[in-house]
């Protein structure tokens, strides 16, 4: 008997030797790298301006023809704008690319009295309205981004002309104007799909002939001025993209 209890302690003790050499040879796991979350500028946005602008307008009396007569002399308009934008980006590597369409109510006034010797005349003008129709290449630092654009630009321009003594209108003008615009502008991305940007546009608009009509005789012609105009403008952002607001990377 005092064999057989020899021999199964020794089968024991065997056992636990093993259990416990096979618990230490484990293979070690390493933990899972860490995950890397970057912005992702990609998909569809909407959103939000407002700022400031002026509007460099220089006036020429012309002939019906647009032959020269004599020069009249040049104003700034200048006021607030506010409006919306609506766009599409896309994202490859750290590059971004976009279209976008932007329009805006303003109110750019500006006036100077007319150069014409004995005139006694005053030339105002407004841009009630102006659109943007543009497209985008920017470079992105993670959810900053620095960003060019350019396309085509329309304005709705309103003239008037007053007698300076009495600021009363005589005649006026209206006109729906086409030109180009190219611009620059940083955005960042403070939360999830929320992005805020200051961007700066110059538009240039060209010259082109009026004809002004009485005020007192509507439909009668008054006079034709060529005028030529360009607009910088300079806007606070805010933009919503839907879509996720960043994208892992092992």
């Amino acid at each position: 008997m005092k064999k057989i209890l020899i021999a199964a302690s020794l089968i024991a003790a065997s056992a636990s030797t093993a259990t416990a050499a096979d618990l230490a040879a484990r293979p070690y796991t390493k933990a899972p790298p860490m995950v890397a979350a970057i912005y992702d500028w990609s998909g569809f946005y909407i959103g939000g301006n407002g700022g400031y602008g002026t509007s460099r307008k220089e006036w020429d009396s012309v002939t019906p023809g647009g032959l020269f007569v004599a020069e009249e002399g040049s104003h700034d308009a200048t006021g607030g704008v506010a409006g919306g934008q609506i766009g599409y980006r896309w994202q490859a590597s750290s590059w971004v690319f976009g279209l976008e369409g932007q329009g805006d109510w303003a109110d750019l006034r500006g006036s100077n009295t007319s150069l014409l010797v004995g005139s006694g005349t005053t030339n105002r003008s407004k841009i009630n309205a102006f659109g943007l129709l543009t497209g985008q290449v920017g470079y992105a630092w993670n959810n900053a981004l620095l960003y060019v654009k350019g396309g085509a630009a329309v304005v709705s321009d309103r003239y008037s002309g007053l007698v300076t003594a009495t600021g009363v209108a005589f005649d006026r003008a209206k006109e729906t104007r086409w030109g180009g615009t190219v611009g620059a502008g940083v955005e960042y991305g403070f939360i999830p799909n929320w992005s805020v940007a200051v961007e700066y546009d110059h538009l240039f608009m060209g010259d082109r002939t009026n004809t002004f009509t009485s005020v007192i005789a509507p439909g009668v012609l008054s006079r034709f001025d060529r005028i030529n105009q360009d607009v910088d403008l300079i806007t606070a952002r805010i933009n919503y993209r839907f879509g996720g607001p960043v994208i892992a990377k092992y």
